[in-house]
């Protein structure tokens, strides 16, 4: 099985505010760039078409939003969710990657984009009264590029990094006793560690190419480096006046790297504490 999951947003009619649902779902296949087609397999959790020896792996990130179904409890059935992805979109992949192989061109993120924004086309139509509300393509486990319209007139690139520091949640207008009520485990005077995942999001314009050395250079310059393996609390000067707790850490990412990157404008920044505790800090 791949992934599903479901939230809720709110959505105005003329019979007022209602809420809409939000259904995602990750679909997984991969191309063999110098073979005429692809191995159908049998694990979609892995890739369907599973793809032979070395192959290209690609995931899909579909968004739909609509109203839940009465009878079915579904805004739309993943089954059918994966029947069009890889009946129409996978192969809008599949056919541009083997052109590209065979004529020894470089797949950039552009290129990338404008396959998002034709397989959008393929599959808008496909899901009744479910809305196409966002199309993403995972790179590696760690990268994603995705788009918000058919046109893709804004394209979305994302990268996680990681890093490790030490902690502690104090504040010195508490007692000592309102200090461990208030934050627990997390006010130990000797801090506690954690190994932190942070993921940056910029924005660019259709067309405009996001140059993935120096956006890497630029995080790990401004970011990642000013906080690894250091005490927050000691270390970081903002946080001898800040809590460094996960929705801080988001707000001071978003500062030290907001109006960083020339060809890309930053829209989001998500922290991971924990698997468990993210935040994300959109400026």
């Amino acid at each position: 099985m791949t992934m599903r999951a479901k939230s809720s947003w709110p959505h105005f009619s003329d019979q007022g505010w209602f809420w809409m649902h939000s259904l995602t779902r990750h679909v997984r296949f991969s191309v063999n760039p110098f073979l005429a087609e692809d191995s159908g397999g049998s694990n979609s959790f892995s890739s369907k078409p599973c793809g032979e020896g070395l192959a290209v792996f690609l995931e899909l990130c579909v968004e739909l939003v609509g109203d839940v179904d009465g009878e079915t409890g579904f805004v739309v059935n993943v089954v059918d969710i994966d029947r069009e992805v890889r009946g129409s979109a996978a192969p809008v992949f599949a056919e541009r990657i083997r052109a590209e192989f065979a004529a020894g061109r470089h797949i950039a993120l552009g290129m990338m984009a404008e396959l998002l924004s034709a397989a959008w086309g393929k599959l808008a139509s496909k899901f009744g009264r479910a809305k196409l509300n966002g199309l993403g393509v995972k790179l590696n486990p760690y990268r994603k590029l995705s788009i918000e319209s058919e046109d893709g007139a804004m394209v979305y690139f994302s990268e996680k990094f990681e890093f490790a520091a030490t902690h502690k949640l104090w504040n010195d207008d508490f007692s000592d006793e309102r200090n461990f009520e208030v934050f627990g485990k997390c006010a130990n005077p000797a801090g506690h560690g954690h190994n932190y995942v942070v993921e940056v999001t910029v924005k660019t314009d259709s067309g405009e190419e996001v140059c993935i050395g120096d956006f890497e250079r630029i995080v790990d310059d401004e970011l990642i480096k000013v906080v690894d393996h250091k005490n927050l609390n000691v270390d970081v000067e903002e946080f001898g006046r800040t809590n460094p707790t996960v929705e801080n850490i988001a707000v001071f990412a978003w500062e030290r790297l907001n109006g960083k990157f020339a060809e890309a404008k930053l829209h989001c920044i998500t922290v991971w504490e924990t698997d468990k505790t993210c935040c994300s800090y959109y400026g």
